[in-house]
C-alpha cells in the first residue's frame, strides 16, 4: 500500500501493530474497515440466506456509473453511490419473486440492470473531459486518506442500516427461510423484501466509497457463506460471518500496509481461503457420512 513503507513486518506482533496505529490514517482506516466489515458480514449473511447474491452483486456494481456520473456533473461521488445503489435497489425490488420462472425472470431482469448499469458507467467516463485517475479506486477502492468525517458518515449510515434491520430481523429471517409459508401467516413478505433490498443498497453505497465496488462484494458473499457452511444455527453462523469479515479485513490491512499490491486483493483472498477449506472438508466428509449411514443401516 504505502510505495515508501517498511520492508516488511517485524517478528513482534505488538510492535508491528503499534506502528500501524501510530499513523492517523491507518487508524481511520480500521475504523473503516471494521465498520464495512460488520455491516457487509450481516447483510450479506441474510442475501446468502434468501438466494440473492446476484442482486447483491448487481447493487455492488451499480455503484461504479453512479459516483462516475456524479464526478461527470460535479458533485461528491457519495451521492452517485447512494442514488445510483438505492435507485437499483428499488428496480430490482419490483421485480417479482416466487416460484421457478419468476426467479428465472428475476435473475434476468437483474442482469438486465446490472449490464445497462456498466454501460452507463463507461458512458460516463468517456464523456468526462478531465483526468478521471479514480477509476481504480472506484472500483477496487483504497482505504489511504479516510477521513475522520467519512468514518462517522460511515458509523452514521450502518447504524441506522442495522437498528432498522433488528426491527424486521426476525420476520425477515422467518420470510426468508419459507416464504410461502411466512405469508401464509400473514407475513408482509413483499414489503420485507423491499426494505432488506433497500438497506443492502444503502450500505453497499457507503461501504463502496471505501472499500470500491468489487471489493464489498467480496465481503458480503465469502465470511457469509463460509458461516452458513460451517452451521445452521442462525444466530452462531451470523456471529461466525461477523468475526469472519472483520479478521479478514484486519489481516488485509496489515498485510496491504507493507505491500505495494491493493487492499482489495489481500482481502478478498483472505475471505476465500476460509471459505475453500470448509468446503474441502465437507467434500471430504460427505462419503465418511454415507459409509457410517451404510453400516448403521445394515446393522
Amino acid at each position: 500500500m504505502l510505495a515508501d513503507g517498511p520492508a516488511g513486518p517485524s517478528w513482534n506482533l505488538l510492535a508491528d501493530i503499534q506502528e500501524l496505529w501510530s499513523f492517523p490514517f491507518m487508524v481511520n482506516a480500521f475504523r473503516a474497515g471494521t465498520i464495512v466489515a460488520v455491516v457487509s458480514a450481516v447483510l450479506g449473511w441474510f442475501m446468502v440466506l434468501r438466494r440473492q447474491t446476484f442482486a447483491g452483486h448487481t447493487l455492488a456494481v451499480v455503484g461504479f456509473p453512479g459516483a462516475a456520473g456524479a464526478t461527470l456533473l460535479g458533485i461528491g461521488a457519495g451521492y452517485g453511490y447512494f442514488a445510483f445503489c438505492v435507485a437499483a435497489a428499488l428496480v430490482i425490488a419490483a421485480i417479482p419473486r416466487g416460484g421457478k420462472e419468476s426467479h428465472g425472470h428475476e435473475s434476468a431482469a437483474t442482469g438486465t440492470v446490472q449490464a445497462f448499469a456498466l454501460a452507463c458507467g463507461f458512458l460516463f467516463i468517456a464523456l468526462y473531459k478531465g483526468f478521471l485517475n479514480g477509476v481504480n479506486a472506484l472500483l477496487f477502492g483504497t482505504f489511504l486518506g479516510i477521513t475522520d468525517a467519512d468514518v462517522l458518515v460511515l458509523l452514521a449510515v450502518t447504524a441506522v442500516v442495522l437498528a432498522v434491520l433488528a426491527v424486521v430481523g426476525r420476520p425477515l429471517l422467518f420470510a426468508s427461510a419459507d416464504p410461502i409459508v411466512a405469508a401464509a401467516r400473514g407475513v408482509p413478505v413483499r414489503l420485507l423484501s423491499i426494505v432488506f433490498l433497500v438497506l443492502l443498497g444503502a450500505a453497499v453505497a457507503a461501504a463502496s466509497q471505501i472499500t470500491g465496488t468489487l471489493l464489498v462484494f467480496a465481503l458480503l458473499v465469502m465470511p457469509a457463506a463460509t458461516a452458513q457452511a460451517l452451521t445452521a444455527r442462525p444466530g452462531l453462523s451470523l456471529v461466525v460471518a461477523v468475526v469472519l469479515a472483520v479478521a479478514v479485513t484486519w489481516f488485509g490491512l496489515g498485510v496491504a500496509y507493507y505491500s505495494e499490491y491493493p487492499i482489495g486483493f489481500f482481502v478478498t483472498t483472505f475471505a476465500f481461503v476460509p471459505y475453500a477449506l470448509v468446503q474441502f472438508a465437507r467434500r471430504l466428509r460427505r462419503p465418511a457420512l454415507r459409509r457410517a449411514a451404510v453400516a448403521g443401516s445394515g446393522a
